[in-house]
């Protein structure tokens, strides 16, 4: 399929459907596609798992599923600008209540990257003698401990690209860069938004950075 064109946020997002794992790129909403997020937001699925940098900010980003009550559980690094998270991490009222799982920013992104490789997981010092490592495995390797850490995959990504081409090859411009390259290769089905749309050869192969074979769904009108 060379045109993977879809005619709406709204269409792209189509088979995403309740309790779907999503990965969605960004750092404090730099590099957050919004317009997927909005027609997440417009379709109302619900029981969401989001694997994010963080929760966006009230209102915006990923904060604006929270505030809609589509996330049931978050895995992030930094959810501090967002105070909604932290009320809605403690709140006793069941129905409103979300998981979230905290995990330390350079770890979550090697997770996002060993499950794009298709590895079991990782090897980190990040964490070992805290609350970090409750639960996981301890390994020794030549005198030192590392823990454990699991690969991420997801069911969907959705990814913010500055330029793409028809078959969706992708260029970030700046601290677009993120998370969204590795998140596009941990998905089954990965969705773009982008603010401009090329024809398919018009980007240089050389400075391409993530490569069409990942993407699935692409939509135009990002700003």
């Amino acid at each position: 399929m060379l045109n993977k064109i879809k005619d709406s946020a709204l269409q792209a997002i189509d088979s995403i459907k309740d309790g779907s794992v999503i990965m969605i790129g960004g750092f404090m909403i730099c590099g957050t596609p919004l317009i997927l997020i909005d027609a997440l937001a417009e379709k109302g699925v619900k029981n969401l798992t989001i694997i994010s940098n963080d929760a966006g900010l009230p209102g915006k980003g990923v904060g604006k599923l929270l505030s809609n009550g589509q996330i049931k559980t978050l895995i992030a690094s930094h959810v501090g600008l967002n105070p909604e998270a932290a009320e809605r991490m403690n709140t006793t009222i069941e129905a409103d209540k979300l998981e979230c799982i905290l995990v330390p920013q350079g770890t979550l992104a090697e997770r996002i990257r060993a499950g794009g490789a298709g590895l079991g997981g990782i090897l980190t010092p990040t964490g070992v003698g805290t609350i970090v490592a409750e639960g996981k495995k301890v390994i020794n390797i030549d005198g030192k401990d590392f823990l454990l850490e699991t690969g991420l995959h997801a069911d969907f990504a959705l990814i913010r690209a500055s330029k793409i081409d028809k078959f969706g090859n992708i260029l970030y411009y700046g601290t677009a860069k993120n998370f969204n390259p590795m998140m596009a290769t941990a998905a089954d089905y990965v969705i773009v938004g982008a603010c401009e749309i090329v024809e398919t050869g018009s980007i240089d192969p050389n400075i391409i950075h993530t490569s069409g074979i990942f993407v699935d769904a692409i939509v135009g009108g990002e700003k």
